[in-house]
């Protein structure tokens, strides 16, 4: 009896403690968020000879500026934590705004970690770059360590300096691709992928052991595309030749400071205490405690358009892989919501359709396609790409209006395919598992996951293939004016880089998102200044509570794990019809 009454009461202290522990973190976790909401509600003060610092470690650089809190969800926990970002608007908006402001005598940029920031906004922001030293002032930029993509934006600063024990992975921009047919065979796996178009390389991995020809084509195409934009920006600012810089690449002579500076890549190697006081010199303070530095996030704030118009410029985000009703990404479901919301809204004169997606399920993109259409017949849509707007991407903008893309966007992907997966033979293989089919008809059962398809089946899903792609090139031919032969012919499931779909029609104007923003302005008809209007984002982000409550709801756990396991169960079952990308590009950069 003694020993059950210890148990028992060392267990009821345990939930005493416990309960106790959990009722402080609580306590802590609200006060957290009361000061990160009023320190948010105090605007930034600019100083006066001020430099404004972009620093990739503080913030990255995104579609939409976020802040931790206010994008906690409890996916974050399971798979990654996103951090705090700065959308490419707010970004180049405060860099212009920096240009004309007579208190930012500098931009200070620290270079690393950037690689998440997508190829595109960094095409945008070192655009923002180069006009603000157009305007006279000064940009310096420093790196402990250089990528390729890294320098690329650098080389618009005056100036680059580089740590003294700093590392150069200046190696060029690509990636790998892995093909898992043998893997597949070997496990049982019968996988058929029914396509059209000869550059269609959507699950071309599933079925080859090894990249096709066209597939090797179109992509040796987009990276050198790529990189042709890059290494023209990086010449023309280091007056070195492309020659010499792939030279230097591919025999590897960029890997330290010391062989960037020989190269005339970097101006001068600095520990970082002395970078702060070259910064100190440039700015013409006594030490580096002197300056006065702002963040680009921080300065932001204190340009936010806070105009008395009623006048409204839409900004819809398309970000994502597109879904009827997915949770993540871009669902049909929902954003047919937010487009009627516009549409609805008397207020919002113009909008700016902002696509940053590899495609996805043909049905759904049609769906928000239809809800576009509708939209367009009452206010006028500019669209705008970001690193992405394929297939599925292309399909849902094509209609809508002019469009923006940046040279280093991938678009186009004008393609179609279904996915058979069948895993009947798998387990017998493996788990000794036979299946028997029975049905009243002779295909009853067909596209199950059991059974790989027959010739007949195999021809039966051609067909729909088919007939999608006719849709999707007769609304690109719609939407571009352009003749239907012409659309196959640039079609055929191939990607294009943003410079070369200009040059194909596919796009209208070589601009980012801020542009876009800036042409749509025209588009309203104000007895007010032209810049008079307000810019709204859709779909509205969640405030920290509404984050933080329902990532912690009894059922969130649940709906996260059931979508992820959804998401891998259409994958084994049935056969579905998409415009999509190949795959998502990985680009090393």
């Amino acid at each position: 009896m003694n020993n059950f009454w210890k148990t028992f009461f060392a267990a009821l202290l345990a939930v005493i403690v416990g309960f106790i522990v959990h009722f402080f973190l609580i306590i802590f976790f609200i006060a957290a968020l009361i000061g990160s909401s009023s320190s948010k509600e105090a605007i930034p003060v600019v100083k006066s000879n001020s430099v404004l610092k972009i620093d990739f470690t503080a913030d990255a650089l995104g579609e939409r500026t976020s802040d931790v809190m206010d994008n906690f969800a409890l996916e974050d926990l399971y798979f990654g934590f996103s951090g705090s970002t700065i959308g490419i608007y707010d970004a180049v908006k405060a860099v212009r705004a920096a240009a004309a402001d007579p208190k930012i005598k500098m931009i200070y940029i620290y270079t690393d970690y950037q690689t998440s920031s997508g190829i595109s906004n960094l095409e945008e922001l070192r655009n923002a770059l180069k006009e603000f030293r157009d305007s006279g002032k000064p940009i310096i930029a420093y790196g402990m360590n250089y990528t390729t993509g890294s320098y690329y934006l650098a080389s618009v600063a005056d100036k680059i300096y580089m740590n003294t024990d700093g590392n150069a992975s200046i190696i060029g921009i690509g990636g790998y691709l892995l093909f898992f047919k043998d893997l597949a065979d070997n496990l049982g796996l019968d996988i058929q992928l029914i396509r059209h178009g000869k550059f269609k390389a959507a699950a071309e991995q599933y079925i080859a052991s090894n990249i096709s020809k066209e597939n090797k084509e179109q992509n040796e195409a987009l990276y050198g595309s790529i990189w042709e934009s890059w290494a023209e920006a990086i010449c023309a600012e280091r007056v070195i030749t492309k020659e010499a810089l792939d030279s230097a690449i591919n025999n590897l002579k960029l890997e330290d400071s010391q062989s960037m500076l020989e190269m005339g890549l970097i101006d001068s190697i600095y520990t970082v205490d002395q970078l702060y006081s070259k910064v100190a010199e440039l700015m013409e303070v006594n030490s580096k405690d002197d300056l006065n530095i702002i963040s680009l996030k921080n300065y932001s704030e204190t340009i936010l358009n806070r105009t008395k118009s009623s006048d409204k410029i839409a900004v819809l985000y398309a970000n994502g892989e597109i879904t009827m009703d997915g949770t993540s990404g871009i669902g049909a479901t929902r954003m047919i919501k937010d487009i009627k919301k516009i549409r609805k809204d008397k207020n919002v004169k113009a909008v700016v359709f902002r696509v940053n997606s590899p495609g996805g399920e043909a049905q759904a993109a049609e769906v928000i396609r239809n809800e576009l259409a509708l939209l367009k017949e009452e206010k006028p849509i500019v669209v705008s790409y970001g690193d992405y707007a394929a297939s599925g991407g292309y399909w849902i903008s094509a209609e809508c209006g002019p469009i923006f893309s940046n040279k280093t966007t991938i678009t186009g992907s004008i393609g179609v395919f279904s996915l058979a997966i069948s895993y009947g033979n798998a387990l017998k293989k493996h788990l000794k598992i036979n299946n028997a089919k029975i049905g009243t008809h002779a295909h009853a059962g067909m596209g199950s996951g059991i059974a790989p398809l027959d010739a007949a089946e195999l021809a039966y899903y051609q067909s729909s293939v088919e007939h999608v792609y006719t849709k999707f090139t007769n609304i690109v031919a719609n939407g571009r004016n352009l003749p239907a032969d012409y659309v196959d012919s640039v079609g055929q499931g191939r990607v294009w880089s943003g410079a070369d779909a200009l040059n194909n029609k596919l796009v209208d104007h070589i601009g980012g998102l801020t542009d876009a923003i800036a042409y749509a302005s025209t588009l309203i008809e104000q007895s007010s200044e032209p810049a008079d209007y307000k810019i709204v984002e859709y779909p509205i982000l969640k405030s920290q509570w509404e984050s933080i409550l329902e990532s912690f709801s009894p059922t969130a756990q649940e709906d996260l794990i059931k979508s992820k396991l959804q998401d891998i169960a259409s994958q084994l079952q049935g056969v579905h019809t998409y415009a999509r990308l190949p795959y998502i590009y990985r680009i090393d950069y």
